[in-house]
């Protein structure tokens, strides 16, 4: 029984790509589902939980993950991290657990999280910073684990689902800017069999969502500058994201839509009535 989907697969200018585990490169106690964002143990056992996500992540992107299921069988519990090392270039079986298996080795960086944020229905996510730094944010309480990743080369986020953690669902990610936030998408459903397989979207980037011309763009309620008052205007690229206090200043001083810098222009008289 496979879980609906939670998010209808809409890219925008906003979009980081598509964001699944990687289909092949799972571990021997792993099954995916869900479009490849559920990863769950098919035995009671604390190894052979690694998974990789299936393309490769951007600096600050935040990986956010759930944790489905947990048995207190096991001591320790979930591991993430990054590696240098494409998921697709990885020989099977693989190794049974990150750390240490694959933290010796070069091109690997990862860190175990403690049993009390881990339990089941705990959310939580990873980054790495501009410095080369993992951090890692539960209930919106972040603190760096680990410094020295590597930046000259592209990285894939690693998870080992360790010790009491049983099932994981990713959540998606996002990478936050000072007036707008850019978020992955699922990848597209009809590329996913009935069987649960799990398509390959290690090539997909960003940069292929924002050639998609059929955006929906959701009006929020609040405006993305001050937080405070009701967005009310409706900018020319369809973006309701701005007050009309926000308006004058945003046109007046950037001339762009703060979501996708689609050009703007400061609003007349009239429109400040």
């Amino acid at each position: 029984m496979f879980l609906q989907s939670e998010v209808s697969h809409r890219c925008s200018l906003l979009c980081l790509g598509p964001l699944a585990f990687h289909h092949q490169a799972v571990g021997e106690k792993i099954r995916l589902s869900h479009g490849g964002r559920l990863a769950e143990k098919t035995e009671a056992t604390f190894k052979n939980g690694l998974v990789f996500s299936s393309r490769p992540v951007k600096v600050q992107e935040r990986i956010r993950l759930r944790v489905q299921r947990d048995s207190f069988i096991w001591d320790g519990a979930l591991r993430v991290g990054f590696t240098t090392v494409p998921p697709s270039a990885r020989s099977l079986p693989l190794p049974c657990m990150a750390i240490p298996n694959l933290t010796d080795k070069p091109g690997h960086w990862a860190v175990p999280l403690n049993e009390s944020v881990c339990e089941a229905g705990s959310e939580l996510e990873f980054w790495v910073s501009d410095g080369g730094s993992i951090y890692v944010a539960v209930n919106n309480r972040q603190c760096k684990e680990l410094t020295g990743v590597d930046l000259s080369q592209p990285l894939w986020a690693m998870i080992d689902i360790y010790g009491q953690t049983s099932s994981i669902l990713l959540l998606g990610s996002e990478k936050r800017k000072l007036f707008y936030t850019r978020r992955s998408c699922p990848p597209p459903e009809s590329l996913s069999s009935l069987a649960g397989s799990v398509p390959d979207v290690s090539d997909f980037t960003g940069d292929d969502c924002i050639s998609c011309l059929d955006t929906e763009i959701p009006a929020d309620t609040t405006c993305v500058v001050c937080k405070v008052k009701e967005a009310r205007i409706t900018l020319p690229c369809g973006h309701r994201c701005l007050c009309k206090h926000c308006n004058s200043r945003v046109c007046q001083e950037f001339g762009t839509c703060p979501l996708c810098r689609h050009k703007i222009r400061a609003p007349s008289a009239e429109e400040l009535v």
